[in-house]
C-alpha cells in the first residue's frame, strides 16, 4: 500500500504521542499493536502513516522540525520514544483566530502558549503542495473559528479530516453536507480515548439500563495538568466540550437524566499532574424496592497516549473511505471512535458496524 499522507493542526501533547508512536511501533516485532483495533486495517498498518505537514502557533514550535517541536514546551506528555529520525517536516505558522484563550497570558511559559510573530501560511495551499490526504485537527477546545478554518481548508484542498476536538463539524448538518458534496470523508467529532473516562462512563451507563435499575444522579469530574486543562479554565470555551461528553453518556441511557442530575466535564487544572488525567466518577441508582445504591471510581491515565492509537485507526479508516469513494461523515467510524458523532450507537453495535465497513460489506 502507498503511504497515507497526513497533516497535523496543533503540535501539542496528542501530536507528540502520535509521532512517538509511529516510530515506536516500527521497531516492535509483535503482530499486534497495543491501542489499535487491528495491526492491519484494510491493508494499512501503522507504518503506512506519513506526516507531510504540521501547523501550530507557538513560537517554540513554529519553524522547528516536527521531531523537535513535539518535545517543546508547553508539551509535557510521557516520552516513550525519545529518538526520532528526521521527518523532513517543518512546523508552519497557522492562523490564530480563537485558538488562544486570553487567560493563558498570565501563566508561565512552561505551561501556556506563546504566540509566534511569524506570518500565517495559507493552509489549503500547503495541503495541496504536500499532497496531504488526511488532516488531523488537534486544536484547543473552544477554537470554533480556527477549527472551521481548517475544515474549509480541507474542502478547498481536497483533503479528508479527522476532527479530534469538540467543535461540531462532522455532526453539523451543514458542514457534513459540504464534505459530502466535495467527495471527502470526515471522522468526528471529539476523539474518545482507548480506555478513558467517557468510554467507562458510557459502558457503566449502558450497564445500568441493561440491568433494569433506575439511575438518579451521576457526575464525572476530571483534573489534569496539560495545556488542554489550562485552556479549559475559561468556562466560555467549555460549552461544546460539556455537550459532547454529556451527550455521549446520555445516549447510552434508555431514559435520559434531567440536566440537573448529570454533570460531566473538566473540573480543574493541577500543574504537577502534567499529562496525567484523573477522573472521579460517581453513579447513584435505585434497585429493586427502590433501595438506593451507588458506585464511585477513580481512573488515572496518561491523556495523550490514551487517544493516539484511536487516531491512527481514524486515519486509516478515512483513507479507506478515500480509496472507496465514500464521502461525508463516516457514521461507523465516528460512532465508535468519537464522543459526538452524527449518530450515537451502543459501543458493541458501533464496533460490529465498523468491522463490516472495514471488510467492505
Amino acid at each position: 500500500m502507498k503511504p497515507i499522507n497526513i497533516a497535523i493542526a496543533g503540535v501539542g501533547n496528542c501530536a507528540s504521542s502520535l509521532i512517538q508512536g509511529l516510530e515506536y511501533y516500527r521497531h516492535q516485532k509483535s503482530p499486534e499493536t497495543a491501542g489499535l483495533m487491528h495491526a492491519n486495517l484494510g491493508g494499512y498498518t501503522i507504518e503506512s502513516v506519513k506526516v507531510v505537514a504540521a501547523f501550530d502557533i507557538d513560537k517554540r514550535k513554529v519553524g522547528k522540525s516536527l521531531e523537535q517541536a513535539i518535545f517543546a514546551k508547553p508539551n509535557n506528555t510521557t516520552i516513550f520514544q525519545a529518538e526520532l529520525p528526521s521527518s523532513g517536516v517543518t512546523v508552519q505558522m497557522g492562523p490564530v483566530h480563537d485558538g488562544l484563550a486570553e487567560h493563558m497570558a498570565q501563566y508561565p511559559e512552561n505551561q501556556a502558549f506563546r504566540v509566534s510573530d511569524a506570518q500565517a501560511v495559507d493552509v489549503a495551499k500547503v495541503l495541496k503542495e504536500t499532497k496531504a490526504e488526511v488532516l488531523i485537527c488537534y486544536l484547543p477546545v473552544g477554537s470554533e473559528q480556527a477549527v472551521r478554518y481548517y475544515a474549509q481548508a480541507c474542502l478547498d484542498a481536497g483533503c479528508a479530516m479527522v476532527n479530534c476536538v469538540p467543535v461540531f463539524i462532522a455532526s453539523n448538518a451543514e458542514w457534513a453536507e459540504k464534505f459530502k458534496a466535495r467527495g471527502l470523508p470526515i471522522v468526528g467529532d471529539d476523539i474518545k480515548s482507548q480506555v478513558g473516562a467517557t468510554i467507562i462512563h458510557r459502558t457503566l451507563a449502558r450497564l445500568m439500563s441493561d440491568r433494569g435499575v433506575k439511575l438518579d444522579h451521576t457526575y464525572q469530574l476530571n483534573t489534569g495538568g496539560n495545556t488542554d486543562f489550562l485552556n479549559m479554565l475559561n468556562h466560555e470555551r467549555l460549552k461544546s466540550k460539556r455537550i459532547s461528553k454529556t451527550e455521549s453518556v446520555q445516549s447510552q441511557l434508555d431514559t435520559r437524566l434531567a440536566p440537573e442530575n448529570i454533570h460531566i466535564g473538566p473540573s480543574d487544572f493541577v500543574a504537577w499532574q502534567k499529562d496525567n488525567k484523573v477522573c472521579f466518577l460517581r453513579m447513584e441508582w435505585r434497585g429493586f424496592g427502590d433501595v438506593p445504591m451507588n458506585l464511585e471510581a477513580r481512573l488515572s491515565v496518561e491523556d495523550s497516549p490514551n487517544s493516539a492509537g484511536v487516531v491512527i485507526d481514524a486515519i486509516r479508516l478515512a483513507k479507506l473511505a478515500l480509496d472507496r469513494g465514500v464521502s461525508g461523515p463516516l457514521l461507523e467510524a465516528s460512532s465508535y471512535l468519537m464522543k459526538h458523532p452524527p449518530q450515537q450507537f451502543r459501543d458493541s453495535v458501533a464496533r460490529e458496524q465498523l468491522e463490516k465497513f472495514i471488510a467492505g460489506k
